[in-house]
């Protein structure tokens, strides 16, 4: 069989579940994978043969992508900000609004004279927010957070992958209190989705991915908002700068209760699409 016709079977078992333009992207994403060719490799080799071995592997792959299963799980990687990262069913798969928010961090930091400061990431799941800022801040120091185990193990492999030292460290953020004082820059892309939300999910999130980085708890969507922005008062250095990744339903209750707290310059972001899917505070006490 050559690529291109395991490429057909690819679309041609995938469209009819994914939509056509989602099934050219996993068909692509997947036999650069697993063939191990680039991008202008793939157009060229199109009709090169593939060995036995490969085809099997690949035969498995799709029967697994027919049942939702992310290709990001399947394959055990997925790229942001430029880097590549591990991902398993203890992680959240990094998302492209995600590289929004550290874009937004890091261009505060530059502007605001916080590039050499220190700076927490909440919820780290995968790592990538904190080492996708690590790398492009050199000489900030960065600390990461999460309640899971198994979210830790994976950021420290993530770490290791790509080089770069992040202070991690397990913490139950309903449950535990951060050091007062230690941060110019706390940012956090917690758990933001009602239990409500479920019935309109997509099966590949709903039933692969981990539901304690997904559903706020006790059926408050802004449970973890609340919590972290209470603590971070205290936590942050006067002048410090609180950052989340957004709810797009709840990003003018986010930022009512920010102002409520006593946070000022607080600032409501929009991503690429128009919606407002990040906000800015700062902490003057």
């Amino acid at each position: 069989m050559t690529i291109a016709e395991k490429q057909k079977e690819y679309r041609d078992k995938l469209t009819p579940v994914f939509g056509d333009r989602e099934a050219k992207a996993i068909t692509k994403l997947v036999l650069e994978t697993i063939l191990d060719i680039g991008r202008a490799q793939y157009a060229f080799d199109r009709f090169r043969i593939i060995t036995e071995q490969q085809a099997a592997q690949l035969d498995n792959i799709l029967a697994r992508l027919l049942t939702h299963e992310p290709p990001q799980y399947i394959l055990g990687e997925a790229w942001f900000y430029g880097l590549r990262f591990v991902v398993n069913d203890s992680v959240l798969i990094p998302r492209p609004e995600t590289e929004e928010l550290v874009e937004l961090v890091i261009d505060e930091c530059k502007l605001q004279g916080k590039a050499n400061g220190n700076i927490l990431d909440i919820g780290t799941g995968s790592g990538c927010i904190a080492i996708a800022i690590a790398k492009h801040l050199p000489q900030a120091m960065l600390s990461a957070v999460d309640v899971s185990p198994g979210a830790l193990q994976t950021a420290a492999e993530n770490c290791r992958l790509n080089n770069t030292t992040v202070q991690l460290q397990q913490l139950d953020m309903l449950n535990q209190d951060l050091p007062i004082g230690a941060y110019d820059v706390i940012v956090s892309n917690p758990p933001y989705i009602g239990h409500d939300e479920k019935s309109a999910m997509a099966a590949n999130v709903l039933n692969f991915e981990p539901h304690l980085a997904l559903f706020a708890p006790y059926e408050d969507a802004l449970l973890f908002y609340r919590t972290i922005a209470r603590k971070s008062i205290a936590a942050l250095k006067p002048g410090g700068l609180l950052f989340f990744e957004l709810n797009a339903a709840k990003g003018v209750a986010v930022e009512k209760m920010l102002c409520d707290l006593g946070y000022t310059n607080v600032e409501l972001k929009t991503d690429l699409s128009g919606k407002a899917r990040m906000i800015k505070a700062e902490a003057v006490i």
